[in-house]
């Protein structure tokens, strides 16, 4: 959309970037008005991860953007040596889709995301750039004749190969069919992005660029080069940006930050980063949680049960232990023995005994139901109670 030159803001004594329409074109009423709907987009957005513009300046007849100077290798450059691995892709992802969420916020559709159109800096910070042909959304079903909904080739000067192949390739299959766009279309180019990104290869190709839209509009991406260890999240992610149906495609960048961001708190890489305090502090509380349940599980384990050894030995008196079989109380607490004398009450925590007066030739004995008394009968047909 413009050259870009590295310059000094000689009244802030900063290094700036400034863009200017080249001079084949710098009298298209067109591309003027595309260059000065960019500043304008840029204007309304503030975000760290789209490059900021400082002005618009007119001067002979050049008209020239003044923006944020924005160091480092555009995301073609890292693509083109190999495939970026997860731990590497999944911040330059979330910062993208953070880009694209402040702009459809705002409602601003950016219609040419691409890796030659996104910045990485050293510091790990991702920039978006070229609103070039970014448009404002409109309502749902609108149609318009506008150049500016047209797909991204749309002049002659736009005709070599390698502008050609590198736009149309991201486009979505409604924008590559010349179709009303909204954010949906975005949604799409950051999944084409991705993808590229994980596998270091284009999704769509052709031999020209029929056959490179033929493709976006009919063929589906080859989800399987993915790596194998490509997380679930991070699969299902891709497939909803890519439906070709705009109605079936996920629906807010929003929701595509919120998968990344899940995956990328779990990543090994991330976890390995976390710091060492925190990493003690989780340890020292896991540590009062394990001691919390060991002292939990000694108070509510019952106290053992103690265990003793009851004999009785029949004695010279004890005669009717071949009819009479001791009998033990309804509270487990005694035990009732016959004997042709007296009865005997033991109690089972003690080994003393004591005789119930009155039971004299009892043939048969036993408990009350509540344990308090002792019934007995004599051989004679006598029957009493006893305490």
């Amino acid at each position: 959309m413009g050259e870009v030159y590295r310059a000094t803001d000689t009244h802030l004594k900063r290094a700036v970037a400034v863009k200017v329409l080249p001079a084949s074109v710098a009298g298209d009423a067109e591309r003027l008005a595309r260059f000065q709907r960019e500043a304008e987009v840029l204007a309304t957005l503030n975000h760290p991860s789209i490059a900021h513009i400082h002005g618009l300046e007119k001067n002979a007849g050049v008209t020239a953007l003044v923006m944020e100077l924005v160091e480092g290798p555009t995301l073609a450059d890292r693509i083109a040596r190999g495939p970026i691995s997860l731990d590497d892709a999944l911040p330059i992802a979330r910062q993208m889709a953070e880009a694209l969420d402040a702009a459809h916020e705002q409602g601003i559709v950016h219609r040419d995301l691409k890796p030659a159109n996104i910045k990485l800096r050293e510091d790990g910070t991702v920039k978006v750039l070229d609103f070039g042909l970014a448009k404002t959304m409109e309502r749902a079903g609108a149609m318009s004749t506008s150049v500016s909904m047209s797909p991204t080739i749309t002049s002659p000067a736009m005709t070599q190969q390698g502008v050609i192949l590198g736009t149309a390739a991201y486009m979505s299959p409604e924008q590559a069919r010349g179709k009303p766009v909204d954010k949906r279309a975005d949604i799409w180019a950051f999944g084409v992005v991705l993808l590229e990104m994980l596998t270091g290869r284009a999704v769509f190709a052709g031999e020209t660029v029929t056959d490179l839209l033929a493709a976006v509009v009919t063929r589906e991406p080859d989800f399987a080069a993915l790596p194998t260890a490509t997380p679930p999240r991070v699969r299902q992610l891709l497939r909803r940006c890519l439906q070709k149906d705009p109605r079936q495609r996920l629906r807010d960048m929003g929701d595509a930050r919120f998968e990344l961001g899940i995956v990328d708190d779990t990543a090994p890489a991330v976890r390995e980063r976390r710091s060492p305090v925190l990493v003690g502090a989780l340890a020292g509380v896991l540590g009062l949680v394990v001691g919390a349940a060991a002292v939990w599980m000694l108070r509510s384990t019952p106290p053992p049960m103690i265990m003793r050894q009851l004999e009785i030995v029949p004695g010279a008196d004890d005669v009717n232990f071949s009819v009479l079989n001791p009998a033990i109380s309804p509270d487990g607490r005694h035990v009732l023995i016959p004997s042709s004398r007296l009865l005997r009450v033991r109690s089972l925590a003690e080994t003393d005994e004591r005789e119930l007066r009155g039971t004299e030739d009892a043939s048969f004995a036993g408990w009350s139901p509540d344990g308090t008394e002792v019934a007995w009968v004599a051989r004679r047909r006598r029957s009493r109670m006893c305490r």
